[in-house]
């Protein structure tokens, strides 16, 4: 997730989350992997391009799950917000299988 500090207004600052899944028991609800503000958030984000995870941009999320500790799980009441990270994850995931796919037959 990021923050991107494009919003209009003058005083927005980079944010991003990283948010993990799968093994370390958080394989059905996801916990906050990393997080960081400014030069960090560009670090984790430039980090997140150069393993080709996908980054979901949204202000709003980003701030909530930056309330969140590191290692933290997200709690329920945040549940749909996950499901709807992992449809995204999803279909960024298949998309470039897809893509990928078509690479390998030309």
């Amino acid at each position: 997730m990021s923050d991107d500090g494009k919003k209009s207004a003058p005083a927005a600052i980079k944010k991003a989350v990283a948010l993990r899944y799968g093994p370390e028991g958080h394989e059905t609800t996801g916990a906050v992997a990393a997080k960081g503000r400014l030069r960090l958030a560009e670090r984790i984000i430039e980090l997140a391009r150069q393993h080709g995870v996908p980054i979901k941009q949204d202000p709003d999320l980003v701030e909530i799950l930056a309330r969140l500790d590191i290692d933290e799980e997200i709690p329920p009441e945040l549940y749909v917000v996950a499901a709807e990270i992992l449809a995204f994850v999803h279909r960024a995931n298949e998309a470039w299988r897809l893509g990928a796919g078509n690479e390998e037959t030309k």
